[in-house]
């Protein structure tokens, strides 16, 4: 099934954050899988964990790769060299998630987030606006779509919030905030 999203949009730039030698990757609030999919391309052993159950049944049903259905702050997971999420951590307790995230990460790792912000301040409320036009317009041309039955929830940390309780939990850690109203954590693991 081939969709795009300004999720998915976002893909390129995680895939190219895989570290050499990855062997192991968990993709956190993983939907129906399509990030998996195309990790599993260059990751030899990947895994999707997923709270909503007709989301992991469509992942199943596409691949043959390691779906967990449950909660990603309590699960039984391993160490992984490499960790992603995208759209999902406003779905969790984004200290505790990133915290698992950075623990679960052998030395070395690499750990990318993807993610969504409410507008707080008049910068934020401007750089929405100005890229209003941009967003409608790249969605049209591409007709956004996603997968059926993906659980939506509306983000309660500002861009300010996600960025400084980052930066505490993960030093050196780069933020970016993107066009398409998603900003991007990249962290690599002291070894």
């Amino acid at each position: 099934m081939s969709y795009w999203t300004t999720n998915v949009a976002r893909h390129p730039g995680i895939l190219r954050a895989v570290p050499r030698g990855c062997s192991t990757a968990l993709d956190v609030g993983c939907g129906d899988g399509l990030l998996v999919r195309k990790l599993a391309l260059v990751v030899p052993e990947v895994s999707g964990i997923d709270k909503s159950a007709e989301m992991v049944t469509q992942a199943r049903s596409r691949s043959g790769d390691t779906f967990v259905e449950g909660d990603f702050l309590s699960a039984d997971l391993g160490t992984y060299d490499f960790i992603c999420s995208a759209a999902a951590i406003h779905h969790l307790d984004f200290e505790a998630a990133l915290t698992r995230m950075r623990d679960m990460l052998r030395p070395g790792g690499a750990l990318v987030v993807v993610g969504l912000a409410r507008d707080a301040s008049a910068t934020d409320w401007a750089a929405t606006i100005a890229a209003a036009p941009i967003v409608r317009t790249v969605k049209t041309v591409r007709r956004a779509h996603g997968p059926e039955g993906m659980p939506t929830v509306q983000p309660r940390m500002s861009y300010r919030e996600v960025r400084t309780a980052a930066r505490r939990l993960l030093p050196g850690v780069r933020y970016r905030r993107h066009v398409l109203r998603r900003y991007s954590l990249t962290w690599q693991k002291p070894s």
